[in-house]
């Protein structure tokens, strides 16, 4: 619960996204961000371990796309026109239950190509010039660093294992990482010192109205036309994402006897259709409707490991963590703390979700070639987009690893690597 109260402040990050692409104001922006965490909630109380979030690595596309459009009626109708196809790609692929069947006829080396090319796109957008790391190096830099020791370090490990203390603040995941890069930010000037108010936070639901596609209106086919490729990307991401949740499941399924983790990759299609199909009509949202928060779950993951006085389930882990977040968007005290450092919210996510990725996908691979074919799928993604990366692996995957048409082998004398008939 408390990692929420804190954690909850990068669903507010969405807000300054919100008042320039699609030139809402902050009070309505709020009410976005509102529906989105009812959202949230939904995956665990419809039997999904993963922690929902946004299909964060697709952010930087969708902006980009939005970016054609003028603020205002015609941003939001654009938005609409592309989460409904993200709707549709997900409930299409839920129902026929070919997103399960996706996990299955991927080869590996091209799984792996996702997930490292998310990874990048990630890190990409946070390290380039201009970018949020670039403008703001010290706290950014110090609470990175902070996370990923106490998430990921090796020699930290081995003192959560000998202190109750190390446990404890292990537990709290990217919490104590975020804090310091706060704290960081305000005693470099990096970010300015909060102006806290206290209260209830009003939402303006009464005008949210106005900014919908029921009143600004519906969007003509081109539009649609037009949101295609960047639907596309955005599910082939989000696909990443699917498969980077099963791995962090898999990893820790079989440590737990109490509790068997039902990760079943449809109903995670047909839940994310849900969520955004509910915000392509409700609040059109530049993150979109993810099926995971990488960073979030895999501190659920790694918390689960610990057993039932740790975490009673895999899904009240989730389910309590986004429950205890949306109480915290009506906290005026909150809202007005953080508000001054929304950017550092979302940067850390990203860096971590970049680190996250790369570590699962490079972990997908078996032999160097899958190794090289992945590598290579992964920039290309990451730099020419996801049509042009799917593209690159597929050619990649026929050329390399197929010894012909119709049979499949991998490098023969790597370890595990099947032998032609």
């Amino acid at each position: 619960m408390v990692q929420a109260l804190i954690m909850f402040v990068v669903s507010l990050a969405m807000i300054p996204l919100l008042e320039t692409y699609l030139g809402v104001p902050y009070e309505v922006a709020l009410a976005y961000v509102v529906i989105c965490g009812i959202g949230f909630m939904l995956p665990a109380l419809l039997g999904v371990p993963l922690v929902p979030g946004w299909i964060t690595p697709g952010i930087p596309v969708v902006l980009l796309f939005l970016s054609d459009y003028e603020p205002g009626p015609e941003a939001i109708q654009a938005l609409f026109a592309l989460q409904f196809l993200v709707f549709l790609i997900f409930l299409i692929l839920g129902v026929t239950r070919l997103g399960s069947k996706l996990v299955e006829w991927i080869p590996r080396s091209m799984k792996g190509g996702i997930i490292i090319g998310a990874g990048i796109a990630a890190l990409m957008g946070e390290i380039e010039a201009g970018g949020r790391l670039a403008n703001t190096p010290i706290s950014l830099i110090v609470g990175g660093l902070v996370c990923l020791y106490l998430m990921f370090s090796v020699s930290f490990k081995g003192f959560v294992d000998k202190s109750n203390i190390a446990r404890k603040i292990a537990n709290y995941g990217m919490v104590p990482g975020m804090v310091v890069a706060i704290l960081v930010g305000f005693a470099t000037g990096e970010y300015a010192v909060p102006d806290v108010q206290w209260g209830i936070t009003k939402p303006a639901f009464d005008q949210l109205w106005n900014y919908l596609p029921f009143t600004v209106g519906f969007p003509d086919l081109n539009i649609f036309l037009y949101a295609i490729p960047t639907a596309v990307i955005a599910y082939v991401i989000a696909f990443g994402d699917i498969v980077v949740g099963q791995s962090l499941m898999n990893r820790v399924d079989h440590l737990r006897k109490d509790e068997d983790i039902d990760n079943s990759i449809d109903r995670v299609h047909l839940v994310t259709a849900i969520r955004n199909g509910g915000h392509a009509f409700f609040a059109p949202y530049p993150g979109l409707a993810g099926p995971i928060w990488t960073a979030v779950t895999a501190t659920m993951a790694e918390r689960y490991k610990y057993g039932r006085n740790a975490m009673d389930s895999i899904y009240s882990g989730g389910g309590t963590f986004w429950i205890t977040g949306f109480i915290a968007l009506f906290v005026l005290p909150l809202v007005s703390f953080f508000q001054p450092v929304l950017p550092i919210a979302l940067s850390l996510t990203l860096l971590l979700t970049g680190y996250i990725c790369l570590m699962v996908g490079l972990e997908q691979l078996e032999n160097n070639t899958e190794r090289g074919i992945a590598g290579t799928m992964g920039v290309v993604l990451a730099v020419y987009g996801a049509g042009w990366g799917l593209a690159t692996g597929a050619v990649l995957y026929y050329l390399i690893e197929r010894t012909h048409l119709l049979k499949f082998t991998s490098d023969p004398e790597a370890p595990g690597a099947e032998k032609s008939e």
